[in-house]
C-alpha cells in the first residue's frame, strides 16, 4: 500500500443489488491531478484538481456505481470527514473545514442488480469506515462490484472491456552509478518529490464513448 493513503471498501452483492462504493483517504491531504474522457462522465469536484484553483489538496477520492444516483455516496464521505475534522481549514475552530472529495461514478444500474438499488450516502459512510493502510481487496469489490458484468454486456455491444477494481504502482528506475550507462531520452530517472510535500493522487478514467458512461 502507498504510504499516506488508506483504501475502504463497501459491497452491495446480495438480495437484487449488485453495486458499490470505494473510498481512497488521505487523512493528512494529498495533491490531486484528473483526466476525464468519455462521452458522459459523471466526475463532480474534479474542476478544483485544477492547478490555479485556491484548494492545494484534497481528502478523499470516492468511485461508486450507481451511475448519476451513485453521487449520493460522496455526502456520506463528506459528512464523515467533517465528523473527523478532516477538510479545508475555513475557521479559528478545528472543526470549521470542508472536506474536498472528488468523485467518479461508472454505469451499473441493472447490470446484474435493480435499477433502483443504488449507491447512496450510507455507501460512503460504510467506505469511509473501512478504510485501512493495509493492502487493499482487488476485483469485484466496492466500485468493482459489477464491473464483470457490465464489461459483458459492453463487450458484446461496444468491444470495451473491465473486470473490477485494482491499482497501479509506478516503478521506480535504479538510480545511475558508475558502472551503469548515463540516462537518455529513452530512460530518464524518477523525479523524486521534495521532503515535505504531500503524497500525489491521480484519478484517471478510460476514454469508452458509449451510452452507458456516468
Amino acid at each position: 500500500m502507498i504510504r499516506g493513503f488508506e483504501i475502504g471498501h463497501h459491497t452491495a452483492d446480495g438480495d437484487g443489488w449488485l453495486t458499490g462504493t470505494t473510498v481512497v483517504l488521505a487523512r493528512s491531504g494529498a495533491v490531486g491531478g484528473v483526466d476525464v474522457r468519455g462521452g458522459g462522465p459523471g466526475t463532480p469536484e474534479t474542476d478544483l484538481l485544477d492547478p490555479s484553483t485556491l484548494v492545494p489538496q484534497v481528502h478523499a477520492v470516492v468511485l461508486t456505481g450507481g451511475s448519476a444516483y451513485g453521487l449520493a455516496d460522496a455526502d456520506g464521505v463528506t459528512t464523515g470527514l467533517e465528523t473527523a475534522r478532516i477538510g479545508f481549514p475555513l475557521g479559528a475552530e478545528p472543526g470549521q473545514v470542508v472536506p474536498i472529495v472528488p468523485a467518479a461514478v461508472i454505469f451499473d444500474l441493472g447490470r446484474g442488480g435493480e435499477f433502483g438499488h443504488r449507491p447512496d450516502a450510507a455507501f460512503g459512510r460504510e467506505a469511509l469506515a473501512a478504510a485501512t493502510a493495509e493492502d487493499p481487496t482487488r476485483g469485484t469489490v466496492g466500485a468493482g462490484t459489477a464491473e464483470v458484468f457490465t464489461a459483458a454486456c459492453l463487450d458484446t455491444m461496444l468491444g470495451a472491456t473491465g473486470r473490477g477494481l485494482g491499482r497501479r504502482t509506478p516503478r521506480s528506475h535504479p538510480r545511475p552509478s558508475l558502472t551503469s550507462p548515463a540516462p537518455t531520452s529513452r530512460h530518464r530517472p524518477p523525479r523524486h518529490r521534495p521532503r515535505g510535500h504531500p503524497p500525489a493522487l491521480r484519478l484517471s478514467r478510460t476514454s469508452v464513448t458509449n451510452p452507458f458512461t456516468g
